[in-house]
């Protein structure tokens, strides 16, 4: 299948995990990629992967955090590759455990500075490059935590639920303007994140999954997707759980 020639995709946090999965699946499939990430030399492997498959990819440093850095990198990627049709807002961190009364303010900051603040900044200079081309789609990575509480988890679980809110609103917003937005929830996957967050320690990850197993990266990119192509048309302001079943 190739459901994405002639169409840009671009991806924050393709680095690693599922970002850099649905970095190689949209270039598989046909895409122009441009791929942003804080990790210089992680994410020049993953440029690399993509052209060693015959694909096109370009390669930006960016932090999220920061809005200049997301303004030039979505402008670097336009001025590459002359439009936007679909952007994978995966960027985001996990928070350091611990209950609510013991979260530093700067934790707080950190954590909403990235995962929410940071996705809501890409969202703006995508939607704005989309109405400008007349169309797109955008897909935000929120998470089971966007759905449930999660113990020692306030400050991600807060974020990831924001996104949801985002996501659906944004979704009215543009719904006539040809711009559909959804967000997809991984639940425990098999990335770098689940390791820092075990503290290597997977089986506490699998023990909390009803499939007994956890996802993998490629399984997540693959509903990415499916939502920016053709066969999610009708498809606008969804949340949809990729989780194995932890969030129900």
């Amino acid at each position: 299948m190739r459901r994405f020639t002639g169409k840009v995709a671009f991806i924050t946090g393709a680095a690693s995990g599922i970002g850099r999965a649905a970095a190689l699946a949209f270039a598989r499939e046909g895409a122009r990629v441009a791929i942003a990430d804080r990790t210089g030399g992680a994410l020049e492997q993953v440029r690399a992967e993509i052209e060693e498959k015959g694909g096109e990819g370009l390669a930006l440093r960016c932090d999220v955090s920061v809005p200049e850095e997301v303004e030039a990198a979505v402008a670097r990627a336009v001025e590459r590759f002359s439009r936007l049709d679909c952007a994978f807002n995966n960027a985001g961190v996990e928070n350091k455990a611990a209950p609510v009364h013991e979260i530093a303010l700067d934790e707080w900051d950190r954590i909403l500075d990235i995962n929410l603040r940071g996705t809501f900044v890409c969202m703006k200079h995508e939607i704005g490059q989309m109405l400008r081309q007349g169309g797109g789609v955008v897909v935000n990575t929120s998470s089971g935590a966007g759905i449930r509480g999660v113990a020692g988890g306030a400050s991600y679980a807060a974020s990831k639920h924001a996104l949801i809110g985002l996501t659906k609103s944004a979704a009215l917003d543009y719904a006539k303007a040809n711009i559909r937005v959804n967000a997809i929830l991984p639940g425990n996957v098999e990335t770098p994140m689940m390791d820092r967050f075990t503290g290597g320690d997977i089986q506490k990850a699998i023990d909390l999954e009803p499939v007994g197993r956890l996802g993998k990266p490629e399984e997540i990119a693959e509903a990415v997707l499916w939502l920016c192509s053709d066969l999610g048309a009708f498809v606008t302001g969804a949340s949809i759980p990729v989780d194995g079943g932890w969030s129900l």
